[in-house]
């Protein structure tokens, strides 16, 4: 199974999807959020389902309402106006891994599996996790460790780090997890594990950077009154989502007016964080962290 989508009929509310109009599900991957869209949608609608991992061209819908996009969307308003879109009704973001990601042991995105520390999202890109094990400075990768994996050890796993590639390359998973496990505690393996190749992950695909990008790009490609619904699965990236739909800005500046009056293009939909139901978890373990957020451009609609 290349992946289940988290959250699915919250999303389908959120988006509140129009029979006549144009939709983006810039993390198209398995393609689970964009059927449901499809469904949705009229003989006028229409659906652009993105993604930079071109295994997912596999999943695409042969639907004349649905256009597979190859991108980042770092890069949405560009690709919208090369389609020659003007505006869109909404935009669906599922930040998480793809189950085909975590369960491909050549892509190196889980410590399950001993193989190649690739963790590229596109395959194209030029530098994978080996590559920033071999080249940053310890300082670096203590940097990458601490502020994406919120590890207490960062900065002993990164001296560790850099005294065995001294000697030897540190190119596959299981070289990773040896170095690393000494600084982890063994009643939370498998957490900080986990926490260790999130860090290196965020780092090599720049996601961070990437979303800041598309959130800043929906205030310009979407309608008035549009959807923005994006899903987050650690706390940087929650914050970001949350703080910008309250201000309109990724630094989460709150601006307010004469009189005392938050000054913002957002209308947040959901004032409270949507998580998944103990139904949803016990069919799919990984919706355990996914958080849904989602807001509507104000404006004329």
């Amino acid at each position: 199974m290349y992946h289940i989508p988290a959250l699915l009929q919250p999303c389908m509310e959120g988006l509140a999807v129009k029979p006549d109009g144009t939709y983006v599900d810039v993390t198209f991957g398995g393609g689970g959020h964009s059927r449901e869209i499809v469904k949705r949608l009229g003989g006028s609608g229409h659906l652009y389902g993105m993604d930079q991992d071109l295994d997912a061209y596999e999943n695409r819908i042969d639907d004349g309402r649905f256009t597979f996009v190859h991108g980042n969307f770092a890069f949405l308003k560009n690709f919208m106006r090369y389609y020659g879109v003007q505006g869109v009704d909404g935009i669906l973001a599922d930040l998480g891994v793809s189950f085909h990601h975590f369960d491909d042991k050549d892509r190196g995105f889980s410590f399950r599996f001993d193989g190649h520390l690739d963790m590229r999202m596109n395959r194209s890109s030029d530098h994978d996790a080996s590559w920033i094990l071999a080249n940053y400075t310890e300082e670096q990768i203590a940097r990458v460790l601490y502020l994406y994996g919120e590890l207490k050890q960062s900065r002993r796993m990164a001296a560790a780090i850099v005294k065995a590639r001294s000697t030897s390359p540190i190119a596959t998973t299981g070289q990773l997890q040896a170095v690393v496990k000494p600084y982890i505690r063994p009643a939370q393996e498998k957490k900080e594990l986990a926490q260790v190749f999130q860090a290196l992950r965020i780092e090599v695909n720049h996601e961070i950077d990437v979303l800041k990008h598309l959130l800043q790009q929906s205030l310009e490609v979407l309608n008035p009154g549009g959807r923005l619904v994006v899903i987050t699965y650690h706390s940087l990236e929650d914050r970001l989502v949350k703080n910008f739909m309250r201000s309109g800005n990724v630094e989460g500046k709150i601006e307010k007016d004469f009189y005392g009056r938050v000054e913002t293009p957002w209308k947040v939909v959901n004032n409270k964080v949507i998580v998944a139901d103990a139904a949803e978890v016990e069919r799919n373990p990984r919706s355990r962290s996914a958080k849904l957020r989602i807001a509507e451009k104000l404006g004329e609609k």
